[in-house]
């Protein structure tokens, strides 16, 4: 009886969500619309940052300080002004971010072997690119500087007894070439996946009560557990299909590698899916409209994107935000895709974040299957 229920239940949520083929359509494209939207424009690369150059000196030692600027991709000449005011002007209008300063001595110093200074200045109202670009024109600056002292130990004949201090040899793992893609679009996956499932269940108890069609469930023998799990199979299924389709965007368009156990990302999938799934049904038990429910479930995923680690590393955050986030399901769902598409990390590993999303989502399905009460409030 009680699996004919169920079935009955399942089969009828089918056919409400079959009868709008718009809504359909929509949650099968928007996450890939999402995810190459995001994917793009969700990164801390800072590449191609718009430079402006106030060159005094015109010599041939400026033009190589230039060019090995120029050869890094982290800043591109965009204007080449003739005084201060220029400059300031220029990035004052927001055409560059920074600017460099060569002195008139510049080349005739660098000749004489003499200290040469050159001022660089930043547009710091955006700290991740000035923090970006200021590192970037140090180490530039540093290597160039380097270079000139080797090839001028070379024009002595002593070039040979040149040997740095400390060597650094440096490996990168996981993600190599540092691509923020890497690292953003499995987070993009469980961002879309929240939202997508938390927003189509938070209307799913909502739309029974507005279309009159609750008193239907009330005189059946129907128990609130059999309606909660009814409720969700569905949207399970539904976002199993998006996360395959999110998987193969992100792998085959912005080459993000699969290390680990796909079947062990798709099981621990399916196990936020049951936390997230359970948020918008709960938000569906107390709500009275949809637009309710549509407004609290935009509420929940702003602290949610916040304090889970997406945008912003958890250990910048102060103490008592991070004891908060605790409380945020993704926190564990994007460390466990992260490591496994990019460390290729197993279950035993993830231990701490697989218990943890097993009790959100027991206690998330409870706590809506309690709220529901087979009675017109």
């Amino acid at each position: 009886m009680v699996r004919q229920r169920l079935v009955a239940l399942v089969r009828k949520e089918f056919q409400q969500i079959l009868r709008d083929p718009r809504t359909l359509a929509i949650t099968f494209l928007i996450p890939v619309v999402q995810l190459f939207l995001l994917g793009y424009t969700a990164t801390s690369d800072v590449r191609n940052v718009p430079l402006v150059l106030f060159d005094q000196d015109r010599g041939p030692a400026a033009r190589r300080l230039i060019d090995a600027y120029r050869a890094a991709d982290y800043f591109r000449f965009a204007y080449d002004v003739g005084s201060e005011l220029e400059l300031r002007s220029v990035i004052e209008d927001g055409g560059a971010r920074a600017g460099i300063i060569i002195p008139p001595d510049y080349s005739a110093r660098v000749s004489a072997g003499e200290t040469a200074r050159v001022a660089f200045v930043l547009d710091g109202s955006d700290p991740n690119v000035a923090s970006t670009s200021l590192a970037a024109a140090v180490l530039i600056g540093q290597a160039h500087s380097t270079q000139l002292i080797v090839d001028r130990l070379a024009r002595q004949g002593l070039a040979s007894k040149f040997q740095p201090a400390v060597e650094v040899r440096t490996q990168v793992w996981y993600n190599p070439d540092l691509r923020s893609a890497f690292f953003m679009v499995p987070a993009l996956i469980g961002m879309i996946l929240q939202m997508l499932t938390s927003m189509l269940t938070a209307t799913s108890i909502v739309r029974e009560r507005e279309r009159g069609t609750i008193e239907q469930l009330i005189v059946t023998p129907i128990r609130p557990w059999e309606l909660t799990v009814g409720k969700i199979v569905p949207y399970v299924l539904i976002a199993l299909f998006d996360t395959v389709e999110v998987l193969v965007v992100g792998t085959l368009w912005f080459g993000v590698p699969i290390r680990g156990s796909l079947g062990l990302l798709m099981a621990l999938t399916s196990l936020f899916l049951v936390t997230s799934l359970g948020l918008g049904l709960l938000i569906s038990t107390v709500s009275k409209t949809q637009q309710e429910a549509m407004m609290l479930a935009w509420f929940t995923m702003l602290p949610t994107i916040f304090l889970s680690g997406f945008f912003f590393p958890l250990a910048a955050m102060p103490p008592f935000l991070q004891l908060v986030s605790r409380a945020v399901p993704l926190r564990y769902f994007l460390i466990i895709i992260r490591s496994i598409l990019l460390k290729g990390t197993g279950a035993a590993t993830l231990i701490d974040e697989i218990l943890a999303l097993a009790a959100f989502g027991l206690a998330l399905m409870t706590v809506a299957a309690l709220r529901f009460r087979k009675r017109l409030d």
